[in-house]
């Protein structure tokens, strides 16, 4: 499979933005911000920010005495950030080397990143040293597949027509979802005893190929995977029949999620 090119990675971004935001995260940035007890005038930075659904909640109520700053390492991600938000401050780049000092932030939050990071103890201790004494950290992640059936579905539609690496793509959000491992991972970073509670809320998708082609051409290509005409268009035509459960009377794709948020008070 070729490696996606930047304007391939932006239109990725584009397509992240348009449909898994309101389908999938932007129920999740106020529970994020909330968590994170975000207030006027702090300085916050978002970890893994995307095209920036956390980080504009964030700077809402930090408001024009705060400090907002979303980092990311696709290039794509963070350009199509500054085009939806020029005034806050977007970098690119790492969570396991962030280039801030230490304690420069009040609050760190990172909303559907840990998973994908090359090496999570690392990003962690470094999202807790650029923490200030007292200040919050909350991560999201999502609960495991086999809480999600309609996802576990297509991954089993994907793993049959384009192979186990588009497959294992699709796995990749879900593989923190087991809260004992969750809570080791925290551990072995340094904390002793986070805080882990279960929230659950609900996908809408206008149907269930727009669900699916968000994937092929809004995820897949984020991480990577880059699909040819002919593998989508064949995708498309068996995810009618292998997601009909999650179809409603009107046509759209309706199921449930839920995502485990940690917090961490250092």
């Amino acid at each position: 499979m070729n490696e996606p090119t930047p304007q391939a990675l932006i239109d990725a971004a584009n397509a992240y933005e348009a449909l898994f935001v309101p389908a999938l995260f932007g129920q999740w940035a106020t529970k994020v911000a909330d968590a994170a007890q975000i207030q006027p005038g702090q300085r916050v930075l978002d970890v893994a920010c995307g095209t920036g659904v956390l980080t504009r909640e964030v700077t809402l109520r930090t408001g024009s005495t705060g400090a907002v700053t979303g980092i990311d390492p696709s290039p794509g991600m963070v350009a199509v950030a500054k085009q939806l938000a020029p005034a806050i401050e977007w970098r690119e780049g790492a969570a396991e080397s962030l280039p801030f000092p230490d304690q420069s932030f009040d609050a760190v939050v990172s909303q559907f990143g840990l998973m994908f990071f090359m090496d999570r103890r690392q990003a962690l201790r470094e999202m807790l040293r650029v923490l200030v004494p007292g200040g919050r950290l909350v991560v999201a992640v999502w609960d495991s597949l086999e809480t999600m059936p309609a996802y576990a579905a297509e991954v089993a539609l994907l793993e049959q027509t384009a192979g186990r690496q588009a497959a294992d793509a699709l796995r990749a959000p879900f593989v923190l979802g087991n809260r004992q491992h969750l809570a080791t991972l925290f551990s072995e970073a340094g904390v002793a005893s986070p805080e882990i509670t279960t929230h659950h809320g609900t996908a809408q998708f206008p149907s269930i190929r727009t669900m699916v082609e968000a994937d092929l051409r809004g995820w897949l290509p984020v991480v990577g995977v880059v699909l040819t005409e002919d593998q989508i268009r064949r995708i498309l035509d068996e995810a009618e029949k292998a997601l009909s459960p999650y179809a409603t009377a009107d046509g759209r794709a309706v199921f449930k999620l839920s995502v485990h948020l940690v917090i961490v008070r250092p």
